[in-house]
């Protein structure tokens, strides 16, 4: 998994009826683009992902 500042990052829900929860990456703490990632979620929490499975990055658009 790749990502730069500004990406997406989508965290899809593990059992049913689990939300999707959406964040903008505002930090790359891995080499070239790799994880972990410093993400600032929708409800303003802020943490470190260690993306796994249940991740998307999604490339930030102007």
């Amino acid at each position: 998994m790749q990502a730069t500042v500004g990406d997406e990052i989508r965290v899809h829900g593990r059992t049913v009826g689990s939300a999707e929860r959406r964040g903008e990456i505002i930090e790359v703490r891995g080499a070239d683009g790799s994880p972990p990632y410093w993400v600032r979620f929708t409800d303003g929490h802020e943490r470190l992902v260690y993306p796994g499975p249940d991740c998307e990055v999604e490339e930030h658009r102007d």
